[in-house]
């Protein structure tokens, strides 16, 4: 088998928490509060928009932040946003992803 040379030509690689946390968990979870969800529509915008072959969007495992959730976090600048509502998704893409500009009223204080 061939090996594979490992490069990374991504702009940006978007992780959105889906974790599940048992019902009435003090800290809530992201997937209770709509996070798969919210990883179809991005994915769904960002395609629209022509940039997944510039950025991957994928779920991830708990992220820590649930309590701020819907939360996901960008690379590589590490920006962390929460909660994250349907109605933010396109203002992600066109100003974070595309432009390169930090959604700052989204973004999770603590993380800043």
């Amino acid at each position: 088998m061939s090996e594979k040379k490992l490069t990374s030509k991504l702009k940006a690689h978007v992780f959105i928490c889906t974790n599940t946390r048992p019902a009435g968990h003090e800290r809530g979870c992201c997937q209770s509060k709509g996070s798969e969800d919210l990883l179809i529509k991005l994915k769904k915008r960002a395609a629209a928009r022509g940039v997944l072959t510039d950025i991957r969007i994928q779920k991830a495992g708990c992220l820590d932040v649930c309590e701020n959730g819907p939360a996901m976090v960008v690379y590589p600048e590490g920006v962390w946003y929460g909660p994250v509502k349907e109605t933010d998704l396109d203002e992600i893409i066109e100003s974070h992803l595309i432009a390169g500009a930090a959604v700052k009223r989204l973004m999770i204080p603590d993380k800043m």
